[in-house]
């Protein structure tokens, strides 16, 4: 019997694991670097934490599961999974990607892939076919869905239908959404890119990276790569995430019911001119997303009428911190085009959207009420310059 999303999150698809004798309920950390051996051509299964070290196992063993793999590999950063990723692919080759993604994969791509010999199209998902922008070198499409941080959703299938027609690699970002509400190996997908540091950890406490996939080849390949660059996850990291996921499906539903009532508070503030999240009825992204996803998420983006209101609220919230990153128990404000996506050039961010006017807001679990009324007083003192 299929074990449910909430059962696969304590204890993966495993049962106890071998050589575990203790009854540990919360699973150890192996905190070594090396791995006796027995005797010359015998193995424990570990000789070097930089391979595999036995609670990183346990760790990609339950995001595996989450994500519908066969595989899953942590990294020390979601930044790390990234760059590991673009090991598979060699100078000359050439990658679609969505145009609006997170601001440090758009860095990484024009500051390092494409000095090591990588091309990129970088087209709308949303609006534009990919089959126009497919060369004979072309490798791989890589989307976020929904997208960082204009919350854009992708067709995952038919981005995937595409790829299978041209024998390309279908690679998405499922940060915003994590395995609880969305798994796109199952919708086509070869790879999974998650920050671990979001909604995986939950807590704002460490940084981690996962690739997930189905395809023994693909994680022979990744699993060269990882014990040759070196960028594993560390044990102690390890164990928090695996604490993290726990409470997964429990964070993920009250985060999204307090995000719900902040955009029915948005749309009826007259100072708010847009507010983009998936979960709007009528809305392209809202029928796509609930064709895909079994749930909308808890981010967030909204432009105010000018940059000034914009910075008074960033400045005048007395409950959310005005900080990166997303996806913890504290509900969170990011301001873009100076944090998330500071380095990607101004004419890319108008082009997404990004304006000195919009905010991005992770929401978190804290009550609903008290989320909304610190929003409503930060707008409410603003008086606009004479």
């Amino acid at each position: 019997m299929e074990r449910g999303i909430e059962t696969k999150c304590i204890y993966g698809d495993g049962a106890t694991p071998e050589g575990e004798q203790t009854g540990s309920i919360s699973f150890p950390i192996y905190q070594t670097a090396t791995f006796a051996h027995p005797a010359v051509g015998q193995s424990t299964g570990f000789d070097y934490s930089r391979l595999q070290n036995p609670t990183r196992q346990q760790l990609e063993q339950v995001v595996a599961s989450l994500e519908g793999g066969t595989d899953a590999l942590a990294f020390s950063s979601g930044m790390a999974a990234l760059t590991a990723l673009m090991e598979l692919f060699r100078p000359g080759d050439h990658i679609i990607t969505d145009a609006d993604l997170y601001g440090g994969s758009i860095r990484l791509f024009r500051s390092i892939s494409e000095k090591n010999g990588i091309a990129f199209s970088q087209i709308d998902c949303t609006r534009e076919a990919v089959e126009p922008h497919i060369r004979e070198n072309t490798r791989a499409i890589l989307i976020e869905t929904p997208t960082n941080p204009m919350m854009n959703v992708i067709d995952i299938r038919k981005m995937a239908e595409a790829a299978k027609r041209y024998g390309l690699l279908l690679i998405v970002d499922n940060t915003f959404l994590s395995p609880y509400f969305q798994k796109p190996l199952t919708l086509g997908a070869d790879i999974v890119i998650q920050s671990g540091t979001k909604f995986l950890g939950g807590h704002n406490d460490t940084l981690a990276g996962f690739l997930v996939t189905g395809s023994a080849e693909l994680s022979e390949r990744l699993r060269f790569i990882l014990k040759t660059v070196g960028s594993g996850l560390a044990p102690f990291d390890s164990w928090l995430m695996l604490r993290g996921i726990k409470t997964l499906p429990i964070r993920m539903e009250r985060a999204q019911e307090n995000a719900q009532a902040i955009v029915s508070f948005l749309l009826g503030e007259e100072r708010v001119r847009k507010v983009y999240y998936p979960g709007i009825p009528g809305t392209l992204a809202y029928e796509v997303c609930r064709r895909q996803a079994s749930g909308f998420g808890s981010m967030i983006t909204f432009e105010v009428e000018s940059r000034e209101l914009a910075v008074h609220i960033l400045r005048s919230t007395k409950l959310i911190p005005f900080a990166e990153s997303l996806g913890g128990v504290e509900t969170l404000l990011t301001y873009p085009t100076t944090q998330t996506h500071a380095d990607v050039p101004e004419d890319v961010q108008r082009r997404n959207g990004i304006t000195d006017r919009v905010l991005r807001l992770s929401v978190g679990i804290e009550t609903k009420e008290d989320l909304i009324q610190d929003l409503k007083q930060a707008m409410d003192s603003f008086v606009a310059s004479p």
